[in-house]
This record gives structure tokens, C-alpha cells and sequence, in this order.
């Protein structure tokens, strides 16, 4: 063959493998595999009961209004309702610092005015805090706290003013309230609070301002089934990582979770759990909003209001913030402490203690039997009578649930009872005895 059909040969094939060279690639650029579809990663829940907001979290136990010569109050929980959700409806603009050293004698003065109602917080709610419920338009809410929030609407010709005081730390700010609708506030603020049960102001001289049910208070005592919640729920919500933690049975009635960084000890018998992360301790004193928001969000992040909790206390000093049982709108104490609070102490970014119950209250047949206590003002003459006691310290007396629980039969009761406090800190009133009390106590 000569060389002239050599180089014809060559320049064909070169020309077939230039044409298969493009095929191959314009077949790599439209190629469009038919995979199978992957299946989608399912998110982990680690929620063990709902979330909760903070209008659910921080609300008033007591109301008082005060109305001409009379002084009605309610603890009921549908008549609370009905006003926070007119309350709910204002615009709050213009507030104003009114005083910054007011002693609880000047709380008082404020608590007793005509044609007013006063909201009862059982601690220190931070206002950047409880801008989420009642909305405040001013763009420089202070860093302070109140216990007491005043409607005022003693001015008729112009429209509702809001007092806001603290009774611990001594601050008076007053707002003004835009509203809605005013039919709406007369219908539910004020007619409402004439539907109030009938109060008496204790004399009590430059003692704070009290004021308590008139006639004997008509309650209920409510047997529920104590239902555990598993302990590996918690142990998967509070730990990074699940599967490094280790088990150790320390007792009969004690199990321990833990791992490199944190530990749970669970109370098998009591059915409460503290978890530590020692890393975490910090003696700094705490912004009192981002604290009590870094509460709130902590039990929210796992769904940890298994029961109706509301709060109850806050130290930023110590870091400290408690959130207590409710039951029918009244507060639930107990001896055994974690059985009715859910309590934590907090670092700088996370938590370093956070001590609980694991177990949830359900209703148990109809077990609801009606009681009768006897009235605030019986109440207050006996703790007054009393001389175990300076009847002048008492800051407020109010009813509450005593838990009784029957571990045998995974029951427990709540018995109504009175209860007073003194510088942080709940008795049990004691009828048979007619004076002192058992502590509860708050840290």
C-alpha cells in the first residue's frame, strides 16, 4: 500500500475519533441519570409536652379592683382571662419613671386608690420581658421589674393610665394606654371586676397593702393520677449526644445519667431529676430580662411544661429563677422539694442546674370533692393573734394547694388550704393550732 493511502487512512480515523470524541461528550453534558429518590432524614423531636408563650408563663394570681367604697378581688382564672385579653388588645406609649425610692407604704397608697385594678404577680416581672404581652411602643423600655401592675381609669374624661411598681426595688412607672375599643374596656375590665367576690383591706398601719376574701372561700380538693414521664426522655432533651451517656444505678431509689460534661440524677422514688453541668457555674449577677427569657426558652427548647407552670421568682443576683405548679388557677405547694416547681441556675450562656418533677398530673375518675374554707379576714385576725409571729411582716394571704401524695397507689391529693408569706416565703396556715405554719419555702 502506498504512503498516499496510508495518510488517507490515518485522516479518517483521526476524523471518526474527533466525531466520537464529541458525541461522548455532548452524551456526558445531556446524560440525566434516573436515580431513585432518597428518602428525606427525619428530624428528631425531643419535645415531651408543648411549648409554651410567655402570656401562658408569666400571668397575675390575683386581682383587685377597687371600685367606689368597695374592694373586690377574684383568683379565678376565666375572670383573669377576660381582662389580659382586653389587655392584650392597648397600645402602651409614653411611660414615664415616676419614682424611683417608693417604700411598700407607698406601694400601698397606690394599691388603694378609687376606680383602679391592681394585677397581682407573684415575682418580679422584667418590662422587656412582658413587652411581649402587653405591647409597649416606647423603643427605650428600661431594664426594671414590677409585681404589681395598676390599671387606673379614674380619670373619666381621658383615656386609662397604667402604674407599673416594685415593690423590691422600690420603682413607680406610670404609661399611658391607647385603646381599641372603649366598650371593650368597660365590658371586660370594668364590669368584670364588679363581678369580683367581696375583699376587706386588712389595718395593718405602714404594712404593705392587704386585702383578702371577706366571706368563707368555697374550693374543691382534686385527687390526680401521678403518671411518670421516661427518664429517657429527659436523658435524650438534655444531653449533646444520647449515646455517650452513661447509666449507674447509685441506689434503691436513686439512677444517675451522665458523661464528660453533665450528670442526672434521678429520684425514682420522689419521681424528680436534677441536672448539673458544673462547667457551667457562674456567680456573676444576671441581666434580669435575658435570664428569665433564657429560662423560658430552655424549657421550651424540650418541651418541658408538662404541667401548667407559671413563674413564681427570680434572683438575678444568684441566678436563680423558679417556676411553680398550678392547679385550677391556684398555686401548688409541697414538702418535698422539685415535686412542684421546676427551678434553675443559670451561667453565662447555659444552664448549670435545673432540678424538676418527671411526672405529669392526670384526672382520675370524678374525684373532685367541694370544701369550704374559712374567709381571709378569719384568717388574718388568727395569724394576727398569733405571738409566734409579726403579723406586720405578712405580704400577702392567699389560698393554695397542699400536695399529699399516696406513693403506693401513684396518687396524689391537692388539699385547699391558706397561706401566707413573709420575705420569700410561703406557710401553711394551721387552723387547729391558730397560729404559725409549716415553711414551704423559696429559695
Amino acid at each position: 500500500m502506498g504512503l498516499k493511502y496510508i495518510e488517507t487512512i490515518k485522516s479518517i480515523v483521526l476524523l471518526l475519533l474527533v466525531i466520537l470524541s464529541v458525541m461522548f461528550t455532548f452524551t456526558i453534558w445531556t446524560f440525566s441519570p434516573n436515580y431513585e429518590p432518597m428518602e428525606q432524614s427525619q428530624t428528631v423531636d425531643i419535645s415531651i409536652a408543648e411549648k409554651k408563650t410567655i402570656d401562658q408563663i408569666i400571668k397575675p394570681n390575683k386581682m383587685i379592683a377597687n371600685l367606689k367604697d368597695q374592694v373586690l378581688g377574684t383568683v379565678e382564672s376565666s375572670k383573669i382571662e377576660t381582662i389580659l385579653s382586653e389587655m392584650s388588645t392597648w397600645h402602651v406609649t409614653d411611660l414615664q419613671l415616676v419614682n424611683t425610692d417608693m417604700s411598700k407604704f407607698d406601694v400601698a397608697q397606690v394599691l388603694r386608690q378609687p376606680s383602679q385594678m391592681s394585677l397581682y404577680f407573684p415575682g418580679e416581672v422584667p418590662m422587656l420581658v412582658y413587652d411581649n404581652v402587653l405591647l409597649m411602643e416606647d423603643t427605650n423600655i428600661p431594664e426594671a421589674t414590677f409585681n404589681r401592675l395598676v390599671i387606673d381609669w379614674s380619670q373619666s374624661t381621658q383615656l386609662p393610665v397604667v402604674h407599673f411598681l416594685s415593690e423590691a426595688g422600690g420603682l413607680h412607672y406610670q404609661a399611658q394606654v391607647s385603646l381599641q375599643s372603649r366598650s371593650g374596656f368597660l365590658r371586660n375590665v370594668v364590669d368584670v371586676g364588679q363581678s369580683f367576690d367581696e375583699y376587706a383591706e386588712i389595718d395593718r398601719g405602714n404594712a404593705p397593702f392587704l386585702a383578702v376574701p371577706k366571706e368563707p372561700v368555697k374550693t374543691t380538693r382534686n385527687t390526680y393520677l401521678q403518671q411518670e414521664i421516661d427518664p429517657i426522655e429527659f436523658r435524650d432533651a438534655l444531653f449533646n449526644d444520647p449515646n455517650a451517656v452513661r447509666r449507674n444505678q447509685v441506689d434503691s431509689t436513686h439512677v444517675e445519667y451522665g458523661d464528660d460534661h453533665a450528670f442526672m440524677d434521678m429520684n425514682t422514688k420522689m419521681k424528680t431529676l436534677r441536672y448539673v453541668m458544673p462547667s457551667a457555674k457562674n456567680r456573676e449577677p444576671a441581666i434580669p430580662s435575658e435570664l428569665l427569657l433564657s429560662t423560658i426558652d430552655f424549657v421550651n427548647e424540650h418541651g418541658g411544661w408538662t404541667d401548667e407552670f407559671r413563674f413564681a421568682y427570680m434572683n438575678p443576683l444568684s441566678r436563680f429563677v423558679k417556676f411553680q405548679l398550678y392547679a385550677d388557677g391556684l398555686p401548688v405547694y409541697s414538702d418535698q422539694s422539685g415535686t412542684n416547681e421546676i427551678k434553675q441556675e443559670w451561667g453565662d450562656l447555659r444552664v448549670h442546674q435545673y432540678i424538676r418533677p418527671y411526672f405529669t398530673l392526670l384526672d382520675f375518675k370524678d374525684t373532685k370533692v367541694e370544701e369550704e374554707l374559712l374567709s381571709g379576714v378569719e384568717v388574718a385576725e388568727a395569724l394576727r393573734e398569733s405571738e409566734e409571729l409579726d403579723f406586720d411582716l405578712i405580704e400577702e394571704i392567699s389560698v393554695g394547694y397542699y400536695m399529699i401524695r399516696d406513693e403506693d397507689q401513684r396518687l396524689i391529693t391537692l388539699q385547699p388550704c391558706w397561706y401566707y408569706l413573709i420575705k420569700d416565703n410561703w406557710f401553711r396556715f394551721m387552723p387547729e393550732a391558730a397560729l404559725g405554719g409549716e415553711q414551704i419555702g423559696l429559695e
